[in-house]
């Protein structure tokens, strides 16, 4: 029986990789052993030379490894679209965040707020600079580690107000969802995947790629808070 293929994926997409990998291997295709780290320590590590044989990060981090030579162009493959959303801890009192002046307010009125340090919390800081209150809220962002989901901060009662993609928090105990950010402010992520330039095994590795991008695998995109890449 040949080994399993090995790759990496930042934090946001482990629960959504880890039932589309196992639907693929029930159906006869090849297994694929899956480490989930924090988005930035998985590029670190792919930019140092580990080797693997799919990587799947957000859109831009993949097309940073291409750049680097890392990754094989040609595969880069477009896997879902994910939003943010928010959180309080369980049994606390839920602000009103239907409007991007309500979160504006709840921003504001939060003892203490925490985002991720991927892509999503670096569109939120922007956002809070365009809000002109990223003074006012010096000494009360509680940056999560990475790897360590926002929700898991809410939920012990170290944050108030936690903000982080709805498929990182959609499954997690001791939290009330919030809702999606408003429209007007929704930052999008696109997660993608690509085949690292060193596999030997890319034939396979474009099987699992395209297995990850079809139809069959919308069902449990949107059961983890996602949907379909839009392009």
């Amino acid at each position: 029986m040949p080994a399993s293929l090995k790759a990496i994926s930042s934090m946001a997409t482990r629960q959504l990789l880890t039932e589309l990998l196992a639907q693929f291997a029930a159906q006869g295709g090849c297994a694929v052993h899956l480490e989930s780290v924090g988005g930035v320590d998985a590029a670190k590590r792919v930019l140092g030379g580990e080797a693997f044989d799919i990587v799947f990060l957000a859109s831009d981090a993949i097309d940073k490894l291409i750049a680097s030579g890392q990754l094989d162009p040609g595969s880069k493959t477009n896997l879902a679209d994910s939003g943010v959303a928010m959180a309080v801890r369980a049994g606390a009192s839920c602000p009103d965040v239907s409007t991007a002046d309500a979160v504006r307010s709840a921003v504001l009125a939060a003892k203490n707020i925490s985002y991720s340090t991927g892509p999503s919390g670096v569109a939120l800081a922007r956002q809070f600079d365009d809000w002109g209150i990223t003074e006012q809220l010096q000494g009360r962002i509680v940056q999560a580690p990475a790897g360590v989901p926002v929700g898991t901060l809410v939920a012990r009662g170290e944050v108030e107000l936690g903000f982080q993609q709805l498929s990182e928090l959609i499954n997690l105990e001791g939290i009330t969802l919030l809702g999606n950010l408003p429209d007007a402010i929704q930052i999008t992520t696109t997660f993608s995947a690509a085949i690292m330039g060193s596999s030997v095994r890319k034939a396979e590795a474009q099987a699992v790629l395209e297995f990850l991008a079809s139809d069959a695998a919308t069902a449990a995109k949107r059961k983890q808070g996602m949907e379909p890449a839009a392009g």
